[in-house]
């Protein structure tokens, strides 16, 4: 696309990056005097039914939705033959990136976890399960915030909040080891290929957390199947015992959401949410954090081409691999730099 071109409505200001999925746009939109993200499917992709129906369940899960934790979508539409989307345009970088950052105080990596978690509730509450939670679907804005992306496995249930009782489409391709999905932050039943609800989502976002708090996921492998050997049958050592600035109740929110039947997790993730908000409220109380250095200090020069790193990485079928440990405590990470993390090519993600 050449800067000035329209796509439907929307002007064309720049490219934001590519990738296996398709294409992604900065534009303006005349209409309402505000700049999008175009998000623009690929030409082999356009002829492929199933790519086309994962890119329309996106755009009707995330419409569906209205929440400040959530990218919002505007609008779906046709552009000589190839569908794209019109989303919220974030000035931010995935949770990905920041986590590459040294500092991390406690106080900030619960304010995002319990913003994550409120975005999270209000899908679940809407009947929409997102089942590919992870790093790189996830933004952080300039202001703190955090922003949910990328709905295009989600699948809705078929009542708010009670499990599918269907064949879920995770299902292991054993000959090449993917997944529908991202192993590593893949819930037991979903490798296993069963039904999934929104307790599968908490068993994700219980990974990122275990992630956030302590450098490293807790079921790691040096192969998919190994990794996804990990999910189903191993324990992770305690996030407490890793890090021990870690708030006790912390941890035993992390550890309810690793549980491995769906029955041990949260009831709701509106009570997980509000489980967050009290350990939050607790260490802003308690002094933690405020004289920190603030979480994920965002990198200058970046501009909005950084702003939807996450969703690029989307677009080339980013993965969350085992060899992407993010960050851990500074006494451990001292003389030891962070390992690359691995794209590919493929979409979905396989580790």
């Amino acid at each position: 696309m050449i800067p000035g071109e329209r796509i439907g409505r929307f002007q064309v200001l720049s490219e934001l990056g590519a990738g296996g999925m398709g294409r992604l746009l900065r534009a303006r939109d005349p209409r309402l005097g505000r700049e999008v993200a175009i998000k623009l499917v690929a030409e082999r992709l356009a002829q492929s039914p199933e790519h086309l129906a994962r890119f329309e369940r996106e755009a009707r899960a995330a419409s569906a939705l209205n929440h400040p934790n959530i990218v919002t979508i505007y609008e779906i539409g046709e552009h000589e033959g190839f569908p794209f989307l019109a989303m919220e345009l974030v000035d931010g970088e995935s949770l990905r990136s920041v986590l590459s950052e040294e500092e991390r105080p406690v106080g900030r990596v619960v304010a995002l976890a319990a913003e994550l978690a409120e975005g999270l509730a209000a899908a679940h509450e809407a009947g929409i399960v997102h089942r590919d939670l992870k790093p790189e679907n996830i933004m952080v804005t300039r202001r703190g915030g955090v922003k949910i992306l990328d709905f295009g496995l989600a699948k809705l249930v078929s009542r708010p909040l009670e499990a599918e009782h269907t064949t879920a489409e995770a299902e292991i391709a054993t000959r090449s080891g993917s997944v529908v999905g991202t192993v590593g932050y893949m819930s037991p039943e979903q490798a296993r290929g069963l039904g999934v609800d929104h307790r599968s989502d908490q068993f994700a976002f219980g990974t990122i957390l275990y992630e956030m708090l302590t450098g490293e996921r807790p079921f790691r492998g040096a192969t998919p199947l190994d990794t996804l050997s990990a999910i189903l049958h191993h324990e992770p050592e305690d996030p407490s015992r890793r890090n021990p600035r870690i708030p006790g109740a912390l941890g035993a929110i992390v550890r309810r959401c690793l549980a491995k039947a769906p029955e041990a997790r949260w009831a709701t993730t509106r009570e997980l949410a509000r489980a967050l908000a009290a350990v939050r409220d607790e260490v802003d109380r308690s002094g933690g954090g405020r004289a920190a250095p603030v979480f994920g200090r965002l990198r200058s020069g970046r501009g909005r081409a950084a702003a939807l790193a996450a969703a690029v990485l989307l677009l080339a079928g980013a993965r969350g691999s085992s060899g992407c440990s993010g960050i851990g405590p500074p006494r451990e990470r001292r003389g030891r730099p962070p390992p690359p993390c691995a794209a590919s090519p493929s979409s979905p993600s396989a580790t």
